[in-house]
């Protein structure tokens, strides 16, 4: 059998900051924004002990604050973690396992699969491997991370959650439904919530009711090729090969919430030029131009619009690309300028590198 593990961070960029401050050490601390919850901004992450609260990715700071008003709260500090992140992912590339190198696929800050490279000899029991990684990436950072082993990548990020923290699991064809099957559909990597409400409209609720389901009825309802998909989601099957190529990013982008809502929209235009120059500077660093602009405003209460456009040309010229964001600006419909800019968002979408 051929393995595959997927290496998580334990509470990652929690842990680059409690390693930072070892005083936090035990205490529920929150990152997220600039480290103040009573302005505008969402939570990066939350150690396991603020987690307990119910504080999670992605939740306001001001609702974190109020889950856990004894919560250390911190700023994000992105180069910190790349730093660290770029360790751990230089220690799982000097590994071997069954005699060769092993393959690395990066999928973020804190999280890999990791597999055996071409080639390969008797690769033992997949715990050991698991079990050299968690030993090396803690060796190399002070960091601690979990282990999930599988028989594909699918199985293996699964895995992965009933390992946290510290651990081990595996999850194979053979005890996929036995352990997956009661859970509902959105505990299924790939899965969100606005697809499990679309499953959930077919009673489709859980990993065997999707998986014993009929393809040609999801099919029709969720289209040809999603339809059937989400079935091998429940299966196990629709797992990706690990890729171990460096990861090219199509685009770069940049969101700045205001911490006091904009009505002026001269202020808005120079605010989104501001942002498409920042961008701007991460698209050069690559060193290909952007052929496609992409505007995000969010609305008050909290209305999410979206706006793009392809340029007559690819450029990295800074006032062809400011005026090119600003012009979406007039793409919003009457009632929605009527109403207060609470953050922008621009994203630069680039040409394919070289061959």
């Amino acid at each position: 059998m051929s393995w595959v593990l997927h290496v998580d961070m334990d509470q990652f960029i929690a842990a680059v900051e409690i390693q930072r401050r070892p005083e936090l050490a035990g205490m529920p601390v929150v990152v997220g924004g600039r480290g103040d919850p009573s302005e505008r901004g969402v939570v990066s992450t939350a150690s396991y002990e603020a987690r307990q609260f119910g504080v999670g990715s992605g939740m306001p700071l001001r609702i974190a604050k109020r889950k856990c008003p004894d919560a250390v709260f911190l700023p994000v500090d992105g180069p910190a973690y790349e730093a660290v992140s770029e360790t751990v992912m230089a220690t799982l590339r000097s590994l071997s396992w069954g005699g060769v190198p092993v393959q690395v696929q990066v999928m973020g800050w804190d999280e890999a699969f990791v597999g055996p490279g071409p080639g390969h000899g008797d690769l033992g029991a997949p715990e050991a491997m698991a079990a050299l990684v968690m030993d090396s990436v803690l060796a190399a950072t002070g960091l601690h991370c979990s282990v999930g082993i599988g028989d594909n990548t699918l199985r293996a990020k699964n895995a992965t959650d009933f390992g946290k923290p510290r651990g081990t699991y595996t999850l194979t064809a053979a005890n996929w439904l036995e352990v997956m099957g009661d859970r509902p559909t959105r505990a299924l990597w790939g899965i969100g919530s606005k697809t499990a409400a679309k499953l959930a409209a077919l009673e489709l609720e859980t990993v065997a009711q999707l998986a014993a389901s009929d393809p040609s009825v999801l099919a029709a309802e969720l289209g040809p090729t999603m339809g059937p998909y989400y079935r091998g989601l429940a299966t196990g099957d629709s797992a990706q090969p690990l890729d171990p190529e460096p990861y090219v990013p199509r685009a770069h982008g940049r969101e700045t919430t205001f911490q006091t809502d904009l009505d002026d929209w001269d202020a808005i235009a120079e605010e989104v030029r501001a942002l498409t120059v920042r961008v701007l500077e991460d698209i050069d660093a690559e060193g290909r131009p952007a052929a496609r602009v992409g505007l995000k405003i969010r609305l008050a209460p909290f209305i999410t619009v979206t706006r793009s456009l392809t340029l007559p040309a690819p450029t990295n010229d800074r006032q062809a690309l400011s005026n090119a964001a600003v012009s979406l600006l007039d793409r919003l419909e009457p009632d929605q300028r009527a109403r207060p800019v609470r953050l922008l968002g621009v994203r630069l979408e680039m040409t394919p590198p070289s061959a």
